[in-house]
Order: structure tokens, then C-alpha cells, then sequence
């Protein structure tokens, strides 16, 4: 691998943001203890009864990891922002998108793929059917990638503002009801017995569109943003 070259300069971004993360892997962890927290509070705000959480397992399950995928939204470029590296990768002559598609995808690794593996955990402790578990877990795959590409889109309008949280939860999470909505559509149908392919095609869909347009408009808002 040459050095100045566009794959240099991605396996760098990529080395970087995993050491920093590495550092910080306290603050990595939340997500991971609020969406556990979280889910684990349901049967005792209900009571145990299986019918009752073998109901709004999926639905909950998804509301925990988006909002937990939340939690490290405003983290995205904060570091990069407040130590200069940010206008630094704006400058690079190597493509920006392409750039900030790597540390999206460092942010997926180490924020939504726990939250995936945890999700096996969270069913049990709300009795999900094991039938439904192949399908949930393949609704979040989808869901979680679109949450860190619609979410860098809108942390790169905000990177700018100081006290930028609320404003960002106003901004992403309209954006993501739709992905709720077929995400938790798909396992409630897989649990009822009826075809559920459908929301996984519009969510892999979906997925497909954000991974081409968001690196780009993420770079084109962070441009402004900047200026």
C-alpha cells in the first residue's frame, strides 16, 4: 500500500478512530448498558406474563438500540472537530465521502454490531419466540447501518452548534420512524405467521440508497458546516 494513496489514507481513518475507541472504550460501552437497562426494566413495569411481553418484544427491543444508538450520535465528529482533524480530512485531496464513510462504518463496528450481538440477550429477557430471533436479527443489521448513515448526515448539520443534542435527537429521529416502523413490522409479521419479506426488501433498499448518498451528503453538510 502506497503512501498518499486513497486506500492509505481510508486504512489510516480506519486505524485511527479504532484506537481512539479503543481509549474511550468506557464511553463505547453505554449504549451497550442503556439498551440492556433498558429492556430489562419492561417486565418489571408489566409483569411477567408471557403473552404480554412476548407481544412488544420486538417493538422494544428496537426502540432500545435506536435510541441506545443515539446515545453516541453527537460523538461522531466531536473529538475530530475540537482536536483539529476534522478540517484536516475537509482538506485531504483524497475524497471526503469516502473518508467519512470510514468512520461511519468504525461507528457501526463498535456502537450498532454490540447492540446486534447483545439482541439474542434482550429476547430472552422478553421471551421473544426463537423463530422470530433469525428475523429480528436480520432487522437490525439493516437498521443499525441506516441509523449511523442517516445520523452522520445530521451530525454533520449540527457539528457546528454547541449544545447540539436536542436538536440532533429533532432532527434523526423522524428520519428513522420509517425504519422503525418496517423493522418492527417484519418480526411482529414473522411472529403472527405471515409473510415478512417485504419490509426486509424495503429496509435492505433503503440501506442500499444510504450507503451510495449519505458519505456524499454527509461531506457536502460537513462543508457548509465548516465554513
Amino acid at each position: 500500500m502506497k503512501p498518499g494513496t486513497v486506500s492509505a489514507a481510508c486504512t489510516a481513518v480506519l486505524k485511527r478512530d479504532l484506537a481512539l475507541t479503543w481509549r474511550r472504550r468506557g464511553d463505547a460501552l453505554n449504549p451497550l448498558l442503556f439498551a440492556i437497562i433498558v429492556v430489562a426494566l419492561f417486565p418489571f413495569a408489566l409483569g411477567p406474563e408471557h403473552a404480554v411481553l412476548e407481544r412488544i418484544a420486538a417493538g422494544t427491543i428496537f426502540v432500545a438500540v435506536l435510541l441506545a444508538g443515539l446515545l453516541s450520535l453527537d460523538q461522531l465528529f466531536r473529538s475530530d472537530l475540537e482536536d483539529g482533524s476534522l478540517e484536516q480530512l475537509v482538506l485531504s485531496p483524497h475524497p471526503l465521502s469516502l473518508l467519512l464513510a470510514c468512520k461511519i462504518a468504525i461507528h457501526w463496528l463498535t456502537t450498532a454490531l454490540p447492540l446486534i450481538l447483545v439482541a439474542p440477550l434482550l429476547a430472552l429477557l422478553l421471551q421473544l419466540p426463537p423463530p422470530v430471533l433469525p428475523v429480528l436479527l436480520a432487522t437490525l443489521a439493516l437498521a443499525t447501518p441506516l441509523l449511523s448513515l442517516i445520523g452522520a448526515m445530521c451530525v454533520a448539520l449540527t457539528i457546528g452548534m454547541r449544545r447540539s443534542g436536542m436538536l440532533l435527537t429533532l432532527l434523526v429521529l423522524p428520519l428513522l420512524v420509517p425504519v422503525l416502523i418496517f423493522g418492527a413490522g417484519a418480526c411482529n409479521a414473522a411472529q403472527a405467521g405471515l409473510a415478512y419479506a417485504a419490509p426486509l426488501l424495503w429496509l435492505g433498499a433503503w440501506l442500499a440508497l444510504a450507503v451510495v448518498l449519505a458519505p456524499l451528503a454527509t461531506a457536502a453538510a460537513l462543508r457548509i458546516s465548516l465554513t
